[in-house]
């Protein structure tokens, strides 16, 4: 009986599972070691949010991140609350507690505290008008007041009276962008001139590596610090953007620049590289077709582990006010408004901004650990 079952065939299931993996291919047998690591998992639905926040930030904003409010200087955060208790029983409806604002008669310190009334919210609400991109004009807003002369603020506000969860939702469009830009940047000169370094070798590779040992000798800090502090004050915002993206980047490039031509080292005399030299393909076609393939899922992991370093790199420059300046609105020209004592005592909100670069950071380390220990299916 034990020999039957010893020689019995497997399963049908079984063997489908194993067809399917024999036959799948690279992209396939890396997702499915990728959907394996729960924490990579995690890091790709945030930071899918978080650049969903960014394409949509205008609709995410209660509120106009410009706008000033005097009688809200340093508003504390609001909670809501989604079960309602009237006389009618429990109802499921967000609101949140309305604040009362007071002043010391002696000290004429500004404190605020709960009315007692409520500030009911609508869900896809209709708020101030906006224009999405500066395409068309809306004001279907996510969160709304029932009553359009009612605010609400869910992290609090700033010391002129701005909305902070609408600033924030804001930032999130250029501290994230700023990555997804610099790594850009960073990917053409690393792949281009560590390519070129690692195929063609001889004079080329001696003058692009000496080039990247003198930019990898450079002290990064101070090397952003001078270089920011040479914009002139009075550019545009866009301007501004796109110039620190650039010097966030120029730094990026070397590493991968080191990996793309020590990988080209090694596959530039492989049987796969000789026959297509062999049957009188050109280099470009060699490098783009058949060898930089090889490379992408090293490339994309070593990129979803740069583009944090970007956050960082643009966050700290914003935050030392050598980076954007206001009004432009990242985390880091928020951060610097809990630069001072009186900040720290009296709003500790104002540090919300750090906690979303924190997520966010971490969101991208824990996906490109997935990503690297995915590249390589067969080893898992």
């Amino acid at each position: 009986m034990s020999e039957l079952a010893a020689n019995a065939p497997l399963p049908a299931q079984s063997d489908k599972k194993a067809d399917e993996f024999a036959y799948a291919s690279q992209w396939q047998l890396t997702w499915w070691a990728f959907k394996k690591h729960r924490l990579a998992m995690i890091g790709l639905w945030v930071i899918g949010l978080m650049y969903l926040i960014a394409i949509f930030s205008e609709f995410f904003a209660p509120d106009d991140p410009f706008k000033q409010n005097r009688r809200a200087v340093f508003h504390p955060p609001q909670m809501i609350h989604l079960i309602d208790r009237t006389d009618d029983g429990l109802r499921i409806r967000p609101y949140v507690w309305e604040m009362k604002r007071e002043r010391d008669p002696e000290t004429l310190a500004v404190s605020y505290s709960p009315s007692g009334d409520k500030v009911y919210l609508r869900l896809f609400g209709r708020g101030e008008s906006y224009k999405f991109w500066g395409l068309w004009e809306t004001d279907l807003r996510l969160l709304a007041t029932v009553k359009p002369r009612d605010k609400f603020f869910i992290f609090g506000a700033d010391r002129l009276g701005r909305d902070m969860f609408s600033r924030v939702m804001y930032g999130t469009r250029i501290s994230m962008s700023i990555g997804l830009v610099g790594v850009a940047i960073s990917l053409i000169l690393g792949i281009t001139l560590g390519g070129i370094s690692g195929y063609y070798g001889g004079r080329v590779d001696v003058v692009i590596q000496r080039l990247i040992e003198f930019v990898l000798s450079l002290p990064t800090i101070p090397i952003w610090l001078a270089l920011a502090a040479s914009l002139p004050p009075g550019w545009p915002i866009v301007l501004q953007y796109f110039v620190i993206t650039l010097i966030v980047s120029l730094i990026g490039w070397t590493e991968l620049g080191r990996v793309v031509r020590g990988r080209f080292l090694a596959m530039k005399n492989d049987d796969f590289v000789v026959a297509a030299r062999l049957d009188g393909a050109s280099e470009p076609r060699i490098i783009f077709r058949h060898m930089l393939p090889s490379l992408t899922s090293h490339i994309i992991a070593s990129l979803t582990l740069a583009i944090p370093l970007m956050i960082l790199a643009e966050t700290a420059l914003s935050f030392l006010g050598l980076g954007l300046q206001p009004p432009a609105i990242s985390w880091g020209v928020l951060l610097k408004e809990a630069q001072n004592i009186r900040s720290i005592s009296q709003a500790p909100w104002l540090f919300i901004p750090g906690g979303f670069v924190v997520v966010a950071v971490l969101a991208f380390n824990f996906l490109g650990d997935g990503m690297r220990d995915a590249a390589d299916p067969y080893g898992q």
